[in-house]
């Protein structure tokens, strides 16, 4: 057999059974390390995967204008609509490949955008690595104050909501002359009277820090803020005192009572398959054969190419033009549906038990005698058993809306290049009834639960009882509920103003005595921030369920005052310390 065809044998075995395995010495077994995605180019081919010769040995993707992967589309089409080569070094860039002749100038300016990007992100990611730790004992301080906080309310709640308000005012107070303090320290400092909109967007943002319009805008916006707290508290005194009679008996029975953790476990599947590569048509301009299926082999003598010569043929996706596939974006919505509905039970679920645990407290004639031995076990057992449809219901209602928003947010993405005004100002006007019309149902259904936990009624009977409770009382929702939420946020105000103020005085290297201890760091406001996020999280976590316990009593407050009279017959069923600031008595009391 000749050479000749022995080497044309061997091509042959090589694309029907592959190169056989070399020695490496690196090789120890299982490997630990490995990449869970592999780019893709223009022709859909894996960068530094096996793809006949185009790119392998090519890890890198180059894209032609990266700024496009920013547009929306890349979610729906899962693929960046520019040209995407693969390549080993910047200089095999600069040749024709695949049809596209990429410019040093398009590798200039994208290699200046990603380095810019990918050096911010390092120093980000360097200032996590030298300070997690710390951030990690923020956060662990956060959780301590909650508890601490929590376990004060169970004992002293009316003195600790007192505490918490002039404590709140005060942090402010601070805020606003510190603020002050800085604003005067800057003044004659050279480049600190630059205005932010000359400054621009920096990626530092300590840069906002060193100019005296920065400390003016927090000084402003704090005053304000202060100056509605005051006259919040003035004008809502009688509101407040029962809203702290309210938070009392949320303290009493909420840590008399396991605080439940649901989790959220919703699986997500990704509807793509890995079978052969679809062409999309892309391009700038309007085209008729946009998004249109194309074959990258001969779309340069198309009609698509013929009508648009700025169109290109590019990789969209991995999948086919079955039926299934075409109809692939109906799947994922319907998907995001299945998820909106999940969560939604789950939180349902959650609201019910709470909501029948609470209100049992409420309606013991002797609190807390006549109360069941487990009372969150019990009302779970009573919400799995005989209300699962009323909250899978409920929950449908809210993510019918949910997804409606969504589907009207995509409509809004296509219709941006249309130049019809009606258009967008009618979808605007949808956005903005339907966002109102999921609060309205949030509310409405938190209502109903706590009406189906008390009766057991359905969901339809509990939704209009609740509805109508709350309308008969329209002011005292309107003012109590608001102030009680109110107060609950001003818990939560406090104890991230206290972990966010000591952590900038600890990373900004200004605790005296610890200097030393503080981590070098690029942007002292990396860490600052994710414990603030981070400590508001925690507290909202501690917070929910006396929220949930201060709306469960509130209904049934109004449910008693409807019921009852105070009279030997009719006696009111709330606590005591409501009779007292409400200036109410029963019979019995009062012989």
């Amino acid at each position: 057999m000749s050479p000749k065809a022995k080497l044309h044998i061997q091509k042959m075995l090589f694309f029907v059974i592959g190169e056989p395995r070399k020695y490496d010495p690196t090789f120890k077994g299982p490997i630990h390390n490995r990449k869970v995605i592999y780019p893709t180019d223009s022709r859909g081919q894996f960068c530094g995967q096996f793809c006949f010769g185009f790119c392998r040995n090519k890890p890198n993707l180059f894209y032609f204008n990266i700024m496009k992967c920013a547009s929306p589309l890349v979610l729906l089409e899962f693929q960046c609509p520019t040209p995407q080569v693969a390549f080993d070094s910047p200089s095999s860039l600069f040749d024709h490949h695949y049809g596209i002749t990429i410019c040093p100038c398009d590798f200039c300016r994208n290699a200046t955008i990603v380095r810019e990007a990918r050096q911010l992100a390092m120093k980000i990611f360097e200032d996590y690595t030298h300070s997690w730790y710390w951030i990690l004992i923020g956060l662990v301080i956060a959780m301590v104050i909650s508890l601490i906080f929590i376990i004060l309310l169970r004992f002293l709640a009316g003195i600790m909501v007192w505490v918490m308000i002039i404590l709140v005012i005060l942090v402010i107070g601070y805020g606003i002359f510190h603020c002050y303090m800085e604003y005067a320290s800057l003044k004659g400092t050279p480049g600190a009277n630059v205005t932010l909109q000359e400054l621009g967007l920096q990626a530092d943002f300590s840069v906002y820090l060193q100019i005296q319009q920065t400390w003016l805008a927090f000084m402003i916006i704090l005053c304000i803020v202060e100056v509605i707290i005051i006259l919040l508290l003035i004008f809502l005194r009688k509101r407040i005192l029962i809203a702290i009679a309210l938070i009392k008996e949320a303290s009493r029975l909420g840590s008399s009572l396991p605080q439940p953790c649901l989790e959220r476990v919703c699986v997500c599947t990704f509807l793509s398959t890995s079978n052969e590569p679809v062409y999309k048509v892309f391009n700038d301009t309007a085209c008729e054969y946009s998004r249109n299926t194309c074959k990258p082999e001969t779309f340069n003598t198309s009609a698509a190419k013929l009508a648009c010569p700025d169109a290109k043929c590019l990789f969209a996706f991995y999948g086919g033009e079955s039926p299934y596939h075409k109809y692939l974006i109906a799947f994922q919505f319907y998907n995001v549906f299945l998820f909106f509905w999940c969560a939604n039970f789950v939180t349902a679920l959650g609201q019910v038990t709470l909501a029948g645990a609470f209100a049992s407290y409420y309606w013991a004639s002797k609190k807390p005698d006549d109360m069941p031995a487990f009372p969150i076990f019990s009302s779970l057992g009573r919400a799995l058993r005989y209300h699962t449809g009323s909250m899978a219901f409920g929950s449908l209602i809210l993510a019918i809306v949910q997804v409606i928003r969504v589907l009207l947010e995509y409509v809004d993405y296509k219709l941006k290049g249309a130049q019809n005004r009606f258009a967008k100002f009618l979808l605007c006007c949808l956005k903005c009834c339907f966002w109102c019309l999921e609060k309205f149902i949030k509310f409405l259904n938190r209502n109903a639960y706590i009406m189906i936990a008390i009766y057991g009624k359905n969901f339809c009977t509990s939704a209009r009882d609740a509805f109508f409770l709350l309308m008969r009382n329209i002011i005292r929702v309107a003012v109590l509920d608001k102030v009680t939420d109110f107060l609950l946020f001003l818990g939560k105000l406090l104890i991230v103003a206290a972990v966010g103020i000591l952590s900038f005085f600890f990373f900004s290297g200004k605790m005296k005595g610890i200097e030393s201890t503080t981590p070098a760091l690029n942007y002292y406001w990396v860490p600052i921030v994710t414990v603030i996020i981070g400590s508001y999280l925690i507290a909202h976590g501690f917070f929910s369920v006396y929220a949930m316990c201060v709306d469960t009593l509130f209904l049934c407050f109004l449910e008693d005052l409807e019921r009852n009279d105070g009279s030997a017959e009719r006696p009111y069923m709330m606590p005591e310390n409501l009779l007292k600031v409400l200036e109410k008595k029963n019979a019995k009391t009062a012989e």
